[in-house]
């Protein structure tokens, strides 16, 4: 028998939240049960992530701008924290979930007030501000990597690993073999920075194609998502090198795009690391080195040994530098799909079940009403899982 509650998620209003949100989101609904989603401005404007789920926006602000900044940030917490105890009241949950940024701040905080189960989901392999801020307080904390840097070990009895949910769509390239390469046929490059793009990118990336061999180059086709400031330079620098290239600030359908690739060049963000495991994709990232406690590197760390990517530093990233990755990757077939198989192998495809999971267990109800229980939680920081 299974016992319909109703759940409050609150995530931060970029992609490396929301997207998990969305993906445990669906798996919830699944199940027969409410879910309500908490966020800012940004986050409500993704397209088609919660269509057809109650969503709420909070004023919530970054702790940035000195003084009269954090006195302003103050001020939009404490006035999030009652819109939030408000809702929590009115809906009556049986649990929150946090997934980072600051929106998910104040919801967890009115939890904490209406002594409502809490939890965090941690995307990265660093552990973020607004969940170090809770960890103490809230009843689990899931994360995404085995080795989470910046969280206590004195925390691990309630430290669970599920990795990070992404989309139905993504995970249905799991099951389809790596895109076929002959000698001399199409080579196919997804080149993304993110929800935002990367200047970096626009700016390497052609100079970089434009040093392979003649018969190499003839044989790319490229899809690029590029900023708006960067986007006519860089069409302008493939067309000059006669490079199929389709550019765009904006990827509707990425689960197309990645299932035709055969190599991927982009940031290390969370998102793009589970969608790479989750569908088994060979990549060269470059880390954003401006990310939070440098959280984009400790991403890379597990794919890139298991030889599924290879990572170079921004600092390093030339167009020298990738021409010579790519001829490594490209002109050897097997290479590619080799890494593409160990790209596969860290991927966490049932991180959307087992969240759900670990979810529906944070209330407790009667054994004989519960759809799945969560297990014991493992350890965590510097410690692997077993």
């Amino acid at each position: 028998m299974t016992k319909a509650r109703q759940f409050i998620l609150a995530a931060g209003g970029t992609g490396g939240h929301m997207v998990p949100a969305a993906a445990l989101a669906a798996e919830l609904i699944r199940r027969g049960h409410r879910v309500d989603l908490i966020s800012d401005a940004r986050g409500v404007r993704f397209p088609g992530l919660f269509e057809g789920i109650a969503t709420h926006v909070l004023p919530a602000r970054r702790l940035e701008g000195g003084p009269l900044g954090w006195l302003r940030a103050g001020r939009a917490i404490v006035k999030s924290r009652a819109m939030a105890v408000d809702l929590c009241r009115t809906l009556r949950p049986a649990a929150v979930i946090g997934f980072g940024g600051y929106p998910a701040l104040p919801v967890l905080l009115a939890a904490f007030n209406r002594r409502i189960p809490a939890a965090v989901h941690e995307q990265n392999a660093v552990l973020g501000r607004v969940n170090r801020l809770v960890a103490r307080r809230v009843d689990a904390i899931a994360t995404s990597y085995a080795k989470v840097e910046r969280l206590s070990a004195s925390y691990a009895g309630k430290v669970r690993l599920v990795g990070n949910p992404v989309r139905d769509s993504i995970l249905e390239l799991r099951h389809r073999p790596f895109p076929l390469l002959e000698a001399d046929g199409i080579f196919r490059v997804l080149v993304t920075g993110g929800s935002q793009g990367a200047t970096v990118l626009s700016q390497v990336v052609p100079e970089g194609l434009a040093m392979l061999p003649v018969s190499f180059r003839r044989r790319l086709q490229v899809t690029h998502q590029a900023r708006v400031e960067d986007i006519d330079r860089a069409r302008a620098k493939y067309a000059e090198l006669s490079i199929a290239a389709d550019l765009a600030t904006y990827l509707p359908d990425l689960p197309r795009d990645l299932a035709w690739a055969h190599l991927v060049i982009a940031r290390a963000g969370a998102s793009t690391i589970a969608e790479l495991t989750a569908a088994g994709r060979p990549a060269i990232l470059v880390p954003l080195p401006s990310a939070t406690d440098d959280h984009q590197t400790a991403n890379c760390r597990e794919i890139a040994e298991a030889g599924g990517a290879r990572v170079i530093g921004q600092d390093r990233f030339t167009p020298i530098e990738l021409a010579k990755q790519m001829q490594k990757l490209g002109l050897e077939p097997d290479a590619l799909e080799n890494a593409a198989a160990r790209a596969r192998a860290c991927g966490h495809p049932d991180a959307a079940r087992d969240l759900a999971d670990l979810v529906e267990g944070l209330d407790h109800p009667p054994a004989d009403m519960l759809i799945g229980k969560a297990q014991p939680a493992g350890p965590s920081g510097e410690i692997a899982y077993a």
